[in-house]
């Protein structure tokens, strides 16, 4: 999952990340939900990553990368990567606005719905089974068989810059954030955020969302990957964080950086986690802040996108266990958190 060898993201990367892709991602909104926090006790604050252009955050990383790659290289013959989806839909974005051919590996467990997304973008999907490895087979065939430029998910230092802004914007939106609650699966949203959030308030608190079977905590609290090799991918009604490890440039940061507490939730968990979002939340914030996401190019209010407004990946498949964890007299120093 990438070289073990690198120079670490900075805040300076973060920053000229953001200079890099601002004038094409949407500055997506922060909003709140009264019953919800007078449920919960605290100050909840979702940043509704889904709401960006092509409905995930992964456009600002690949787009970071992109832009980078193009800086460096003038001849680039096509575009290549492996997702289990929301990646693989912001580089058939990035390769039709800049007319480069663009080849998405996908397992074969992510949805049609998914898939289609990406060919509609006129981009050329590869199949592979769901495994790490065999991802990674398929995209060194396309780079031997065409040349084309590999962009990671998530094991990248312009991918991971460009997720940081999330944090950038986050904390220009709400200063004064005592904890950030990021879902992971390589870790590319998470090492970025965290780099951003701790060199704007260093006493902002990071915690890991995880979904079960992925023990990030015994490998946070041990400082070392205890995870089992060959890499896996996990059984989990979380599409998008199906990776079991993070990744080696992203683990790092993360340890680093983040709490050592990891919030694991089951699918029955996630599920419990829409329906309130669902039946409670529903739309009430989407009318105050749903057509502000994008004034240029009009709203993003697709039907798919509204259903998935309430966590900053794409959906609220991760947060039941988390907010109700914070339900707690053990942690009244932490009122503000972000999602």
């Amino acid at each position: 999952m990438g070289d073990k060898k690198t120079e670490r993201v900075t805040f300076v990367d973060v920053r000229e990340a953001y200079e890099r892709i601002k004038s094409v991602v949407s500055k997506t909104p922060v909003f709140q939900d009264e019953d919800f926090n007078e449920k919960y006790g605290r100050n909840f604050y979702f940043k509704a990553e889904n709401m960006q252009k092509t409905g995930a955050f992964k456009i600002r990383g690949a787009l970071n990368a992109v832009l980078k790659l193009r800086e460096k290289e003038k001849d680039i013959k096509g575009l290549v990567t492996h997702s289990s989806g929301n990646h693989g839909r912001a580089m058939a974005w990035i390769a039709r606005r800049f007319h480069l051919p663009c080849v998405v590996v996908c397992p074969t467990t992510v949805p049609e719905a998914k898939l289609q997304d990406i060919r509609d973008l006129g981009t050329e999907i590869v199949p592979c089974e769901p495994t790490p490895a065999d991802r990674l087979r398929k995209v060194g065939q396309v780079q031997e068989e065409r040349g084309y430029k590999y962009i990671s998910t998530c094991d990248d230092n312009d991918v991971i810059a460009g997720q940081g802004t999330i944090g950038l914007e986050l904390l220009d939106q709400v200063p004064d954030l005592d904890a950030i609650l990021v879902p992971v699966s390589g870790g590319g949203m998470a090492a970025g955020i965290c780099i951003a959030a701790k060199s704007i308030k260093q006493d902002t608190k990071i915690f890991i969302v995880e979904p079960e079977g992925k023990d990030l905590e015994k490998c946070l609290k041990a400082g070392e990957r205890l995870w089992p090799n060959p890499p896996k991918c996990l059984d989990t009604v979380a599409d998008g964080m199906r990776m079991q490890q993070l990744g080696f440039k992203t683990w790092p940061i993360v340890l680093e950086h983040a709490e050592k507490q990891v919030f694991t939730v089951a699918d029955k968990e996630a599920i419990e986690g829409m329906k309130y979002a669902f039946q409670s939340m529903k739309n009430k914030s989407l009318i105050r802040w749903g057509f502000q996401a994008d004034k240029e190019n009009g709203p993003l209010l697709t039907t798919e996108r509204r259903t998935r407004l309430f966590s900053p990946k794409r959906s609220p498949v991760n947060t039941s266990t988390p907010w109700k964890a914070f339900y707690n007299k053990k942690t009244d120093s932490i009122k503000n958190i972000a999602m």
